[in-house]
């Protein structure tokens, strides 16, 4: 089992974007969540016109272009309130994608099964970039089958700087077969709302 020894402490010193991207992840998640959607991560980007990247998903996993619509419109007054980036920036909301990132936790936790990669802020046995299968979360920490070894390894959140799945067939008829179930569901949730009289795009001021 790969883990951190007895007593050991590591600090990771958080640039000028990191700290950023805290403030605005504080900033944006409530706006998401009464949008009716999970952010997944935010990221600047560029140099001296930005990009706020908003990566969010609905609690199924799912995120239409629909949704990414629905969440920029949300977001682009409480920006442009809260003016939190200096200078000139693109605001750019979209889904994680098939080969979506891991970033929270729970990433780790639902797709536990798949294959994926991982990448460290440090070097654990001489390596920091390993490949495996997502073997949920254990005590807080991540873990991890890596290929190769019989032993779960066990990763703290904090010690992966990257982990992404591992675009595989399987991989897409899986992310095909939900966003297929989650196009039914809204669109009999739409019908519903409309045999009621009730018009979805109506919001109070």
């Amino acid at each position: 089992m790969i883990s951190g020894p007895p007593g050991a402490r590591f600090f990771v010193t958080k640039g000028p974007a990191l700290l950023l991207e805290d403030r605005l992840a504080a900033l944006i998640e409530p706006v998401v969540q009464t949008a009716g959607f999970e952010l997944v991560r935010v990221r600047v980007t560029g140099g001296q016109t930005k990009t706020l990247q908003v990566m969010a998903e609905r609690a199924d996993r799912t995120m239409s272009a629909g949704d990414c619509a629905k969440l920029s419109r949300a977001l682009s007054p409480v920006l442009e309130d809260a003016n939190p980036i200096e200078g000139a920036y693109n605001l750019e909301v979209s889904s994680p994608g098939i080969d979506r990132p891991l970033v929270r936790l729970k990433d780790f936790d639902d797709w536990q099964g798949w294959t994926a990669k991982i990448e460290l802020n440090r070097l654990v046995e001489g390596q920091k970039r390993f490949k495996g299968v997502l073997a949920g979360i254990d005590d807080g920490k991540v873990a991890f089958d890596i290929e190769g070894e019989e032993d779960t390894a066990l990763f703290p959140l904090e010690w992966i700087a990257s982990a992404q799945l591992i675009l595989t067939d399987e991989l897409i008829r899986e992310t095909m077969r939900a966003d297929k179930k989650a196009r039914l569901t809204q669109e009999t949730e739409q019908n519903d709302q409309e045999e009621t009289g009730e018009n979805p795009m109506e919001t109070s001021q």
